[in-house]
């Protein structure tokens, strides 16, 4: 798995490479964002290419049993075995120039685990610890990736799409086209 995230002080930035990322993460923080980094580290995974790009195409076919197996996948690498799940899957479809404010999702729609597949576009998501709005996670979504948000990472930031004039990564612009997330969420217990 490759995970790229950048933790980042607003203020402040003084950045070292952090040591539980492999070789090829970019991983930043600022110095008083190690809390950020313990609690981001292991409720946040990001991986890479998990859509095919045949898979991708199914998706905008709409092949309801292709499309399944692509979604039960999902689901076999984010829930635990027996997880009630919902049956339906959300799509939000975000335009080029479209972005997504800052939220948490209510667990009315999505208990403790929150898988998604990012398409069509690579993007930025920033996590942000929703009492101190100073300090972020920037996670670098790569097209056909699949990310899922657990626990603390879903209830204690929020989270959001970039506009496309702030879609930064490690100092390099990301730039946005069309993005659909599917959303493949499981029941509140």
């Amino acid at each position: 798995l490759t995970l790229l995230i950048r933790v980042s002080k607003q203020v402040q930035r003084k950045f070292f490479q952090n040591p539980f990322s492999s070789e090829s993460s970019a991983l930043r923080k600022g110095p008083e964002s190690r809390e950020i980094l313990a609690v981001v580290h292991g409720h946040v995974e990001v991986r890479h290419n998990f859509i095919s790009e045949e898979e991708e195409n199914v998706l905008f076919k709409e092949d309801d049993v292709k499309t399944e197996k692509c979604v039960l996948r999902v689901r076999a690498v984010a829930f635990p075995k027996d997880s009630p799940l919902l049956g339906p899957v959300h799509v939000l479809d975000l335009d080029k120039d479209g972005y997504i404010k800052p939220h948490i999702d209510s667990v009315k729609v999505c208990e403790r685990i929150n898988p998604a597949s990012s398409l069509l576009s690579d993007i930025v998501m920033r996590l942000v610890p929703k009492n101190k709005s100073t300090d972020w996670v920037d996670l670098l979504l790569s097209r056909r990736s699949l990310y899922i948000l657990r626990d603390d990472a879903r209830f204690k930031f929020t989270h959001e799409i970039l506009k496309d004039e702030e879609s930064f990564f490690s100092g390099q612009n990301v730039p946005r086209h069309r993005r659909i997330s599917v959303i493949c969420p499981n029941l509140p217990v």
